[in-house]
C-alpha cells in the first residue's frame, strides 16, 4: 500500500500564521504538524510516502523530512499548485499509487488512541474498496456524514447535511484500492470547480464496496487547521505528553519499534537535537530499546 499526504492549500483560516510558512510546519506542541499524518501511515506499515504541497512549501518540507531514508521510508513530493479538492491528490499521485491500494491522509488531520495501529493494520488487510473511519461529533452539520444501519454497514454519506441522519464524522483518512485513481480521473469538478473526495467515496459506495470503521471512545481525532483546534490539539499533546512520558507522533520512535531503523541511527538523530527535550527522549529511547 502506497501513501500519501495532503498539505496543501493555503491555510487561510490560520492567517497570519500562514502567510508566510506551511501550515503543516507549524508546531502542534513539540513537533512539526506533518509528523501528526505521517505517524497514521507509519503505523498502518506503510513505507513509500508522497508528500503533496504548493509550490513553496515542497523546500521547506523537504528540508524537515529529506527523502525519508533516516526514518526507514522513502518520501517522495509532488505539488498542487492551486487548491482544486482532496480527491486531486489521486490524481497527481497517480504514478506513485502505480495502481496498488493507497492511503491518504489529510495533513492537518491528529489521531491518538490505544490499538490504532492494529485498527489500522486490520483496515489495510480487509480491504475491500474503500475504508472510511468516523468519529463521533456534536455539530455534525459541519462535515461530511456516514450514516450506518443497524448492521453498521455505510448506507449513505452526505457533505454537511442541513437534517444530519447519523453523528459519524468522516475523517481526513481514507484507505483505496487500486481502483481509487480511475474513480477521481472520472469525476466531475463541483461548483466550486474541485474534485470532491465525497464524490469518489459515494461510487465506491454505489458499488457496495465502502465500510466505515467508528473510531469510537479512547480515541481522538483533531483537525487543526483553525486558531482554537490548533492550540487544542497543541494542549492534548502536551497533557498526553507530560503524564504518561511518552511521545505522540515521534516519527523515529515508530522507526525504531517497527524495525524501520536501529538504535544507532536513533541515537545520532536524538544526538542532532541533544538540546531540545525532544532529542534526549530520542537518544534515552534508542539506549532503551537498543
Amino acid at each position: 500500500m502506497k501513501g500519501i499526504v495532503l498539505a496543501g492549500g493555503t491555510g487561510s483560516r490560520l492567517y497570519p500564521l500562514t502567510k508566510a510558512t506551511s501550515k503543516q510546519l507549524l508546531a502542534v506542541y513539540d513537533k512539526p504538524m506533518v509528523y501528526y499524518p505521517l505517524s497514521v501511515l507509519m503505523l498502518a506499515g506503510i513505507r513509500e510516502i508522497l508528500i503533496i504541497s504548493t509550490p513553496e512549501s515542497v523546500p521547506p518540507l523537504r528540508a524537515l523530512l529529506g527523502d525519508g531514508s533516516e526514518l526507514g521510508l522513502d518520501i517522495s513530493y509532488a505539488e498542487q499548485d492551486q487548491p482544486r479538492g482532496i480527491a486531486e491528490a489521486l490524481l497527481i499521485g497517480a504514478d506513485h499509487i502505480d495502481g496498488q491500494p493507497s492511503a491518504l491522509i489529510l495533513g492537518d488531520n491528529i489521531f491518538h488512541g490505544a490499538g490504532f495501529p492494529r485498527i489500522l493494520r486490520a483496515a489495510r488487510e480487509r480491504l475491500d474498496g474503500c475504508t472510511l473511519f468516523g468519529y463521533p461529533v456534536s455539530d455534525p452539520e459541519r462535515y461530511g456524514i456516514g450514516e450506518t444501519d443497524a448492521r453498521g454497514a455505510l448506507v449513505s454519506i452526505e457533505e454537511k447535511p442541513l437534517r444530519p441522519r447519523s453523528d459519524n464524522a468522516i475523517t481526513g483518512l481514507y484507505f483505496y484500492d487500486s481502483d481509487a485513481v480511475e474513480i477521481a480521473r472520472g469525476l466531475e469538478p463541483s461548483a466550486r470547480g474541485e474534485l470532491e473526495i465525497t464524490d469518489v467515496n459515494k461510487e465506491y459506495l454505489k458499488q457496495g464496496r465502502a465500510n466505515l470503521f467508528r473510531l469510537g471512545r479512547g480515541f481522538t481525532w483533531l483537525d487543526a487547521g483553525t486558531h482554537d483546534s490548533l492550540l487544542a490539539a497543541s494542549q492534548y499533546v502536551q497533557v498526553i505528553e507530560q503524564r504518561q512520558s511518552v511521545r505522540v507522533a515521534c516519527l523515529e520512535e515508530i522507526a525504531l519499534r517497527m524495525g524501520y531503523i536501529d538504535a544507532e541511527q536513533c541515537r545520532r538523530t536524538g544526538e542532532e537535537m541533544k538540546n531540545s527535550e525532544y532529542g534526549r527522549y530520542l537518544v534515552q529511547l534508542a539506549e532503551t530499546l537498543g
